[in-house]
């Protein structure tokens, strides 16, 4: 499996922005997916994750925030980042864990694919 991740980019404070993720492959939509993020000296860290059946999964710091949506016949997800924050500032990478999933994992070991990264900078 594949994943590839576009849509980041310079954003002022307030703003928004749309990743989206799409994966090519022996794929599944049974698979989770998740979006994670990376800033300069810290840990990676699960921002949101989705399941095959739609249920969702959000980090505090962006509920209300971010919303995490896939479509399956296209092998995609998407990440609608609104009311940017500096603080949301980061590498995104979004990811995928093989099986039937019904539990989504806020922990980086449990995924299995992982895209390129892609920038979000947001300015104050």
């Amino acid at each position: 499996v594949q994943l590839q991740a576009f849509g980041g980019g310079l954003v002022q404070a307030g703003g928004s922005l749309r990743l989206s993720c799409t994966a090519s492959g022996r794929t599944s939509s049974s698979y989770a997916m998740g979006w994670f993020r990376q800033a300069p000296g810290k840990d990676r860290e699960f921002v949101a994750g989705i399941i095959g059946s739609g249920g969702t999964r959000y980090a505090d710091s962006v509920k209300g925030r971010f919303t995490i949506t896939r479509d399956n016949a296209k092998n995609t997800v998407y990440l609608q980042m609104n009311s940017l924050k500096p603080e949301d500032t980061a590498v995104y990478y979004c990811a995928a864990e093989k099986g039937r999933i019904r539990n989504i994992r806020i922990e980086v070991r449990e995924y299995d694919y992982w895209g390129q990264g892609t920038l979000v900078t947001v300015s104050s």
